[in-house]
């Protein structure tokens, strides 16, 4: 039996009672206290997570640019230092390699992070495709990321370093921060729909880095937070998981995240064609949320159906901790889509009925 891999905070977390389960062949920690206090703290107040599984790779070179304006959907021209990006890695027939942020640090210098499952997969495609004056470094060992997020972020996080935070926008960021001492690349960014600031440090600095945010976010009540909560939080934001709503199957546009793909952009990149023609044809699914009418909760994997007939899968599903309701999202046929319109979900043995809805399920205010 292959050994799980752990992040450098392994040791640290499991001092704060977390309780961990395999995760993609990692040691992660599903909650601390519960999914429900965890979300709930996050909404409110702050949460801090280890998201130290994911990947970080280094583009650099003369001709990085170029070469990522190959790679990736959206247009990275249009970032200046300092700047960060979603985008999307895709196939030539359309389907997603994965999704990711790439920082701009300068303009032969980017950092891509991409999904903990699929850096090996990730770095043989970027390997493959590389072109001369560029080098890709995989960093992933060397770096820890953590994430500190909710309406009391900034506050917290304000407490360990001189630098003004709130000068950092969203989807930006400031490199060499020293945050306890240590230093930080600070990133306004996350994936729980709350503001709060992504953090990259030198692996051996995450614990003390860890210790020292939840240490002085007493008093705003923070609480380190599992995998659980962050699934949560992201489904009611609609923030795409590579695997459910994103896959080799699953285009960016079917997903929903049209506007990291920039088809007019002047680079041919892989997978244009593909996206255009979709564009242009118009898709024939699509990724909707879809609230039950009837009790039970819409799984992953689970079948949608419309008078007898199957008409798409659920991506995610769960009881929302803020909604109170049990909700999901569907990759179904697009004449299905309309708000209001009833499907069934199968759910066991039996058909339970549900209804279109709009998203994201929740939006800060």
């Amino acid at each position: 039996m292959t050994e799980l891999k752990k992040t450098p905070l392994f040791e640290t977390y499991l001092e704060y009672g977390a309780k961990t389960i395999d995760f993609g062949g990692w040691d992660l920690p599903v909650q601390f206290s519960s999914i429900k206090e965890e979300h709930e703290a996050v909404r409110t107040k702050a949460g801090l997570f280890d998201v130290s599984h994911m990947g970080e790779v280094e583009v650099k070179g003369d001709q990085a640019l170029d070469y990522l304006q190959r790679l990736v959907t959206n247009d990275v021209s249009k970032l200046v230092d300092g700047q960060a990006q979603y985008t999307a890695m895709c196939y030539e027939n359309g389907g997603t390699v994965d999704d990711l942020l790439i920082y701009r640090k300068a303009e032969d210098h980017f950092l891509l992070v991409i999904n903990a499952s699929n850096i090996e997969k990730d770095v043989a495609w970027m390997k493959e495709h590389e072109i001369d004056a560029v080098t890709i470094t995989n960093i992933s060992d060397e770096v820890a990321q953590l994430a500190i997020q909710g309406p009391l972020a900034e506050q917290i996080l304000q407490k360990q370093t001189a630098f003004p935070l709130s000068e950092i926008s969203f989807f930006h960021f400031v490199d060499q921060v020293k945050i306890a001492g240590i230093d930080v690349l600070v990133s306004r960014t996350g994936y729980t729909g709350e503001d709060g600031f992504e953090l990259y440090c030198d692996s051996i600095h995450a614990p003390v880095l860890w210790k020292a945010i939840l240490s002085e976010g007493q008093a705003e009540g923070i609480v380190p937070c599992g995998l659980g909560a962050r699934d949560t939080l992201r489904f009611e934001a609609r923030l795409p998981l590579y695997g459910q709503e994103l896959s080799k199957d699953i285009s960016p546009l079917e997903a929903g995240i049209g506007f990291a793909v920039k088809v007019n952009k002047e680079a041919d990149f892989i997978g244009k064609e593909a996206l255009a023609k979709q564009k242009e044809q118009g898709l024939t699914r699509k990724l909707v949320g879809i609230e039950m009418i009837d009790k039970g909760i819409p799984r992953t994997g689970y079948e949608v159906f419309v008078n007898g007939v199957q008409v798409g899968t659920v991506t995610t599903g769960t009881q929302s901790p803020t909604l109170k309701k049990n909700v999901g999202l569907v990759l179904i046929d697009k004449s299905h889509t309309a708000l209001g319109t009833e499907v069934e979900v199968q759910i066991r043995k039996k058909r339970l009925k549900a209804i279109v809805i709009a998203t994201p399920f929740y939006k800060k205010s």
